[in-house]
């Protein structure tokens, strides 16, 4: 294995799993997540020779996946509601499910930015360069997010001291 095979395989087994479970978090499918995921790796390795001179080759793969997880779940939602169905169950996991739930029936810009601020401890600013766009727009999905989750959930919205 080269120096450059050798590079790629470390980042992939350290990056893989976070990487998984923050899609996991937007598409609510581990099966859709891991394959997500694993597109959003090949994307890397088919231009790993240009990505590997970054300073953060990482962050790449993360923002590249995450991409794939919004379009995926906004495809997914609209399948759902042409067809009338409701959504698959968020998971089986010993979680708070009524928050996943929840989390996972936001609009997908939402869900990410909530998720990635919440569930990942992102700041502001590195949600607004993995979702491409502006940190007030950012805040604006956060803002909005907060507020749709504290309806679901039947919740007064705390005015939180830090919150973006």
């Amino acid at each position: 294995m080269n120096e450059a095979e050798t590079e790629y395989a470390w980042l992939f087994a350290t990056e893989f799993r976070p990487v998984a479970r923050t899609v996991y978090l937007i598409v609510h499918d581990r099966g859709r997540a891991e394959d997500i995921t694993q597109d959003a790796f090949v994307e890397l390795l088919r231009r790993w020779h240009r990505i590997s001179r970054y300073d953060r080759p990482g962050a790449w793969v993360r923002r590249i996946a995450i991409r794939m997880a919004i379009r995926d779940a906004g495809r997914e939602r609209r399948r759902s509601a042409a067809e009338g169905e409701a959504p698959p169950p968020a998971t089986t996991e010993p979680a708070d499910i009524d928050l996943l739930r929840a989390v996972g029936s936001l609009p997908p810009m939402q869900r990410a930015a909530v998720v990635l601020y919440y569930f990942e401890d992102r700041p502001v600013a590195e949600l607004a360069d993995i979702l491409s766009c502006a940190d007030a727009t950012v805040r604006v999905h956060l803002s909005r997010g907060r507020r749709r989750l504290a309806d679901l959930l039947s919740e007064e919205l705390e005015a939180v001291d830090d919150a973006p």
